[in-house]
């Protein structure tokens, strides 16, 4: 990226900030604390119900003290507080959920309700807030959902003090102070105590990788790594398709919302009682397994498994979507959701776009001239190789959950599992090396196929990591999104 352009980015990005919250006094409204407010989330697709659980206030707040209204417009959610005295915007969020994503499957589509448990972090007020959610339309407008006034004074806010002796803290890489930067927290799930050695050499080589990528490796000083393990009673997580359950700290599991590598957990109430033992601004969770699985939902959580052959992939990819809220940008892979971007609706994630407007492209200042839009690419030969390789895929999955399921020999299913990394493995290499072959590649235009849809939705770049399996970097667009997020985090 050229000089000028850096600059012209950096003018607007002032200029964002400047009407953002940058001089908003922190020390007016809140005190160096958090308040955590727990609430139900319950619905289906056609409705919405939220309660508040609890409010509690701990530690210190994580977050930044100048930029307290978000400047980004991303995520299906936003949470709002007023100041209950002059109804003023004192601090705002975009954020996923898992029961937005919940919204867009097929039980959900069939009337079936759930609950969900979610939190919202602000910095705790001195006087009584509102709080309020706000979900966007099909048209990406917001609108209130819920709004409740809580009293920081009220005896029903809790103040006890977070301790649990059975947690295990490890500052993995300490940049400065948490107000200004980034604050990661990395939980241990599906370790027991004799692993708790595991978990830190398992830490300490993702924070390695981590730092091997840009901008992470350019702005290493604006970051807070700490490791927290609260041991669990048994090693690995739940695989319900192959009838393995396990009791572990936060009750994660493959096949979440009915899909075979998606892994997550529903435990939100653990999930933030075991992070509140450090600050934090965002919480990966670690878990100790050597099959492929992970997950990733914006300012709420992403989960990556340590030991499968593909392990830094999915920590980063997975950390693109729940730190940046960067969209997936592959298509021929099966997902669970349903219509999940509206057609003729732009996305609002940094890397997909619905070319509504070519000659207002969001990403524009990174086009070269005389790139045509959208901009072609083999996309044929693409899709009859990967959408053959998904069909194997899911077979060979099937087959190993078969094995498990039904108690096989050891040595067949570890044969199996042999197998299957052995054809994921040539895959993935067949199709890095296929796209890096393309014309266009390594240019930024608007490629079509990305957001789970062939038609009609564009990325940035042939091949990014948020696209395709494998040890690269992010695409140009990827990266100065990324960039831009971090940036937000450091105190004006």
């Amino acid at each position: 990226m050229n000089k000028v352009l850096l600059a012209g980015l950096g003018l607007l990005l002032a200029a964002a900030w400047a009407g953002a919250g940058i001089g908003e006094d922190f020390d007016v409204f809140f005190t160096d604390e958090t308040l955590r407010i727990d609430y139900y989330h319950i619905g289906d697709a056609d409705s919405e119900i939220v309660t508040v659980d609890r409010a509690s206030v701990y530690g210190i707040w994580a977050g930044s003290r100048g930029r307290l209204i978000d400047p980004f417009d991303n995520g299906l959610y936003r949470v709002k507080i007023y100041d209950a005295a002059s109804n003023r915007l004192i601090y705002s969020r975009g954020f996923d959920s898992y029961f937005g994503e919940y919204r867009t499957s097929g039980p959900a589509g069939e009337g079936v309700k759930r609950t969900f448990h979610e939190t919202a972090l602000v910095p705790a007020p001195k006087k009584p807030i509102r709080f309020v959610l706000e979900r966007r339309d099909r048209e990406n407008r917001f609108h209130e959902i819920f709004g409740q006034e809580i009293d920081p004074s009220d005896v029903s806010v809790l103040r006890e003090k977070i301790l649990d002796p059975d947690i295990q803290v490890v500052e993995a890489h300490l940049g400065g102070d948490p107000h200004s930067g980034v604050d990661i927290a990395v939980l241990g799930e599906g370790y027991t105590r004799r692993e708790a050695e595991k978990f830190k050499d398992d830490l300490r080589r993702h924070v390695d990788i981590f730092f091997r990528y840009e901008p992470y490796k350019s702005l290493k000083g604006s970051f807070n790594i700490r490791g927290v393990l609260k041991p669990s009673e048994e090693s690995g997580v739940d695989e319900p398709r192959a009838g393995i359950f396990k009791n572990t700290a936060l009750s994660a599991s493959f096949n979440a919302l009915g899909s075979e590598r998606y892994l997550l957990t529903e435990d939100n109430r653990a999930l933030r009682d075991i992070a509140a033992h450090v600050p934090y601004d965002t919480v990966m969770i670690m878990v100790n397994h050597a099959r492929y699985g992970g997950g990733g939902i914006y300012n709420s959580f992403s989960t990556f498994t340590a030991d499968t052959q593909f392990h830094e992939y999915i920590f980063i990819h997975e950390f693109g979507h729940s730190f940046a809220g960067l969209a997936d940008e592959y298509y021929t892979s099966a997902v669970a959701y349903n219509e999940f971007y509206p057609r003729g609706v732009e996305p609002v994630e940094a890397n997909i776009t619905a070319l509504l407007d070519s000659e207002n492209l969001k990403w524009k200042g990174l086009v070269e001239d005389g790139t045509p839009l959208p901009t072609p690419w083999e996309k044929e030969a693409f899709e009859a190789m990967d959408t053959a390789w998904q069909k194997e895929r899911a077979a060979l999955n099937s087959r190993i959950a078969e094995l498990k399921r039904t108690g096989a020999d050891s040595d067949a299913i570890r044969k199996a599992e042999v197998e299957y990394a052995r054809r994921d493995r040539e895959h993935t290499d067949k199709v890095s090396a296929f796209l890096r072959a393309g014309r266009w590649a390594g240019k930024v235009g608007a490629f079509e196929g990305a957001g789970y849809s062939a038609r009609g939705l564009y990325r940035p770049m042939t091949d990014c990591i948020m696209f395709s399996k494998g040890a690269k970097p992010f695409c140009r667009v990827c990266e100065a999104a990324i960039r831009r997020v971090i940036e937000s985090y450091l105190e004006p």
